[in-house]
């Protein structure tokens, strides 16, 4: 049966009695069976508890990692230690997400416990957005949640499909939260705006730069998708990272800058290697002019202080992609100084600071920086597709179109 469609906040909602369903997103990092990154798990704690101490008993269900059917190398199971620990509390496991297990661990659950169901991928109806899959999650219990931003981008049976066979529907605080910060930045930035979009490829950025080239005052290029700028601009980049086929794209992004009045701001310099790797030879020179059998693998020091010095006047800043391949200690310093400056004006002006994606979390968190920002993004390509401007099926799934 399908309900009409109820909003609700979870601060206001009546959670007493209730078995409570919430989607989170424990697809972390793990290591000899342990989480190396509990980021994701930290960040879901609050909507938990606050679940709890609405009188509700817990029921979280989660994907992790892309199995081809059952696989105990990814199991949930590896989670439970670190769940508790950050909980503090003792947490029951089902190892199944539907069928028997799931729904005997679900009909003993009391008030004020939790229940951690195996992973949803291990049945390939979840990612399908089966709704006899859906359908079979949903009689696990009476209210939903959804706190999985990270997903939040896909159909699947657990993000958006559920919601059609659930009464009782809301978003949960990181989804809250995630949605708030990246309306604010896209819809009420207090001006000046700054953009800093890095990375490898234009290819898969392309969609952000066209969105942001009209809300921003200016825009922050670097990595390697810097020198596919530099091309269409009839630049020499030696062996650089370059994409042919987005040119002409990379044309048209800076006449529409152009004729906006926001500005593009390129790296005047760049760090550049003979080959792609740590011990290279390596030396500064303009990025207009790198020589054949070089690459740019890092801004250079005038890059740094020009875009350092837009960050500190900026009042919004949004960042995305490193400056270089920020792995490397060599070609580090680019990636660094800019977490720095974006940190700096964040402290000293008040700045709002958003930053997301996974090589710009992993860089503030490398820099320990990640107290220092205004707003860390829990999701990838759910943060990617909401700045291209398009409609997350997991929040529509929720809040409509």
């Amino acid at each position: 049966m399908l309900f009409k469609h109820i909003m609700a906040t979870i601060d206001h909602f009546d959670f007493k009695s209730r078995k409570v369903l919430v989607r989170v997103d424990f697809n972390v990092p793990l290591k000899d069976g342990k989480v190396t990154d509990d980021t994701r798990i930290r960040a879901a704690v609050p909507t938990i508890k606050r679940i709890l101490s609405g009188g509700a008993s817990c029921i979280l269900m989660s994907h992790l990692g892309r199995p081809k059917g059952k696989d105990a190398a990814l199991s949930l199971a590896q989670v439970l230690p670190c769940l508790e620990g950050l909980l503090g509390m003792k947490v029951a496991f089902a190892e199944d997400c539907i069928g028997d297990p799931a729904s005997m661990a679900a009909s003993t659950l009391a008030p004020g416990q939790v229940l951690l169901l195996e992973n949803l991928r291990f049945h390939p109806e979840e990612e399908q957005g089966d709704e006899g899959f859906a359908t079979a999650l949903s009689t696990l219990g009476d209210v939903y949640v959804n706190d999985a931003f990270g997903t939040a981008h896909r159909a699947h049976a657990s993000t958006a499909v559920i919601a059609d066979f659930m009464k009782d529907k809301m978003l949960g605080m990181v989804m809250n939260a995630e949605k708030e910060s990246i309306d604010k930045v896209l819809f009420s930035a207090e001006e000046p705006f700054t953009a800093i979009v890095g990375g490898a490829k234009v290819s898969s950025k392309i969609s952000i730069l066209e969105n942001l080239i009209d809300k921003v005052d200016h825009l922050i290029i670097g990595g390697g998708m810097a020198y596919t700028f530099f091309k269409a601009q009839g630049s020499s980049i030696g062996s650089s990272l370059v994409e042919e086929d987005y040119l002409d794209q990379a044309r048209l992004i800076m006449k529409k800058a152009e004729a906006r009045g926001a500005k593009i701001h390129l790296p005047m310099d760049s760090i550049i290697a003979d080959r792609f790797s740590a011990d290279a030879n390596m030396k500064t020179c303009p990025s207009n002019a790198i020589p054949d059998g070089w690459m740019g693998l890092d801004i250079g020091p005038e890059a740094i202080a020009d875009y350092t010095k837009v960050i500190d006047q900026s009042r919004t800043i949004l960042w995305n992609g490193p400056m270089g391949v920020f792995e490397m200690e060599a070609f580090a310093k680019g990636t660094m100084r800019l977490a720095e400056a974006v940190a700096a004006s964040t402290a000293d002006h008040g700045s709002y600071s958003l930053v997301g994606g996974g090589d710009s979390v992993a860089a503030v968190n490398k820099f320990g920086l990640a107290d220092q920002v205004s707003y860390i993004s829990t999701g990838g390509g759910a943060m990617l597709e909401y700045l291209e401007g398009k409609t997350l099926p997991g929040i529509k799934a929720i809040l409509g179109s």
